[in-house]
Parts: structure tokens; C-alpha cells; sequence
């Protein structure tokens, strides 16, 4: 649809930032000219789309722009399809609930007619170039465009203006368990997080581990690590094996140490075979008896 190309650059053009010239209304006797005139109608002859991508709406911030519609109107008008008996929401469905709670009796719209291809196009642009939208409800939109509308990943991915790997990664999120997908829209992990429990095929183990991540208030990169011990675990195995018998042999070295300083000694060992010793005393006097054994050991070695 050649129509829809370049949307995701162009939806400013689509809806005006200010509303400017002479307030007009459906209801005069001058027909508004579609797709180009402001016009006002009556909030509740608008009604929102029900298949527009965004289902979940910030209660606190829709009250901040309430207050704002209130002292100021709504700049900028919502877009519109006329269904005959009411308009149908395309995009502004956020301006249009807070128009209600601000008591707005008209709202400016602009009357669009528009594919219904179209019109999801326009309504997960407006969401995504607004941020609007949570990870999950995007996913969701792709994989509409794709199934209901026949489009290639490529093609979603130039509607919107975001890259096809963007697309891919984001429509990756919907192999995860439901529990986890609501615990990405709860806000209770991160996309991060999500991105990584892909590897886990079995939901189960994919929702104890989102639990884990919440509860223990794990990183990305904790969470990675996580996973890849339980893929792997004959190497973690050998990872504790070996630090099991390095630990032997520390002790050891600390014990023949304890017997030659007589007094407790310690190996503290970091990374790439490095560490440090420490060797306690618990007087002047025996802290010039531990210099005099080095002195000595160095005056024989001499």
C-alpha cells in the first residue's frame, strides 16, 4: 500500500501540533473538508479504537494532563474516522481520556478515511514515537501487521521507522510464558531480563527464574550468568572441582606459614593467580619478633 509508506516520518503532517483559525463544528453548515479540517465534536460522540495497540494507561499522568486540558483546551486535535453514528479514535485516545476526566465538553478532531492497515500503522506509530507504549503491547502490534496484513518483517520495520532487527527482537518477547510477559508489562523486570530468559525453553523454569530475578533484584548480566551455569552444568561442575582443590592447597600454604611466623597467617587470592598475604600480630613486641625472622631468613639465604 503505497499510501502508508513513510508513515512513521509523517505522522506530524497528519495531525497539526496547534490548532489555529476559527473553531468550527460538525454541526455547522459548512462540511468539513476530511482529512484537512479542525472541527469540533462532542466528547462523547468519540469512542476509542478497541484494537489500537496501547491497553494500559498511566492513571497519575492522565490526571497531570487533565489539569493542563483544563487551563489550556486540547492543542492538539485528535484523528478521527467517522463511523456515522460516532468517531472512532485513529490516534489521541490518551488526549481524549484526559479531555474526559477534565470535564471537556467538545474535542478537536480531524476526520480521516482511512484502511484499517492504515489505521494500525498510525496508532502504533503515534504510541511508539511517544514512547507510550510497553514492550509487550509493541510486540503485539508487529505481529498483527504481519498476520492481518499480510506484511513482511522489512516492511513492518519501514512503516514504523525502526530497524528489521529492532522488529525481530521485539516480536521475540512473545515466545515468553504469559506470567513472564505480564511480569515485563508490571514493570517487574526488565526487556533486558526477558531477552535473556529466552534461552529457557521449558515456562516453568523460565517464570521461577523471572521470580528469582525480581525477588533477589538480579542484574542483566547476573541473570545471564545464571542461565548459562544451568546450561552448562558438567562446567560449573569443573569450576567448583577446581576451586575446591585450590582451596586445599591454600590451606596448606597457610599452615606452613602459621608453623614458621607462629602466629596466624591468611591468602587472600584474586584473580589471574594473584593475592595478597597477610600475616596478624597482636603486639609491638611481636611485630619486631616477626621482623627479626625475616631478617634472619634473609641474612642465612645471604
Amino acid at each position: 500500500m503505497a499510501a502508508a509508506r513513510g508513515l512513521g516520518k509523517g505522522l506530524d503532517t497528519m495531525i497539526p501540533n496547534k490548532i489555529g483559525g476559527d473553531k468550527t463544528s460538525t454541526e455547522s453548515s459548512k462540511k468539513p473538508e476530511i482529512g484537512k479540517d479542525v472541527v469540533y465534536v462532542k466528547i462523547g460522540k468519540v469512542e476509542p479504537n478497541r484494537e489500537q495497540p496501547r491497553k494500559s494507561f498511566d492513571e497519575d499522568a492522565l490526571l497531570e494532563l487533565s489539569e493542563s486540558l483544563k487551563q489550556y483546551g486540547v492543542l492538539q486535535p485528535l484523528l478521527v474516522q467517522d463511523k456515522k453514528d460516532y468517531y472512532e479514535i485513529i490516534a489521541g485516545e490518551r488526549r481524549w481520556r484526559a479531555a474526559k476526566l477534565a470535564g471537556l465538553k467538545e474535542v478537536p478532531v480531524i476526520i480521516k478515511k482511512l484502511t484499517d492497515q492504515e489505521i494500525v500503522e498510525i496508532s502504533l506509530i503515534e504510541n511508539i514515537q511517544r514512547e507510550n507504549l510497553n514492550p509487550i503491547e509493541e510486540a503485539l502490534a508487529y505481529k498483527r501487521l504481519l498476520r492481518e496484513f499480510n506484511l513482511k518483517q522489512d516492511e513492518v520495520a519501514e512503516r514504523v521507522s525502526k530497524s528489521r532487527t529492532a522488529v525481530t527482537n521485539s516480536m521475540r518477547l512473545l515466545k515468553l510464558d504469559e506470567r513472564v510477559q505480564q511480569m515485563v508489562i508490571d514493570e517487574l523486570i526488565s526487556t533486558g531480563h526477558a531477552r535473556a530468559l529466552l534461552a529457557i525453553t521449558d515456562n516453568e523454569i523460565q517464570y521461577t527464574l523471572a521470580q528469582q530475578i525480581f525477588d533477589e533484584k538480579l542484574s542483566v548480566r547476573e541473570t545471564e550468568k545464571l542461565i548459562k551455569k544451568m546450561q552448562n552444568p558438567k562446567q560449573e561442575k569443573a569450576e567448583l572441582n577446581q576451586d575446591s582443590s585450590m582451596a586445599v592447597f591454600y590451606e596448606d600454604i597457610e599452615q606452613k606459614l602459621k608453623n614458621i611466623m607462629g602466629t596466624k597467617v591468611s591468602i587472600n587470592q584474586k584473580d589471574n593467580k594473584k593475592g595478597k598475604i597477610e600475616i596478624e600480630y597482636y603486639s609491638n613486641d611481636e611485630l619486631e619478633r616477626i621482623v627479626d625472622l625475616f631478617q634472619s631468613i634473609h641474612q642465612t639465604e645471604n
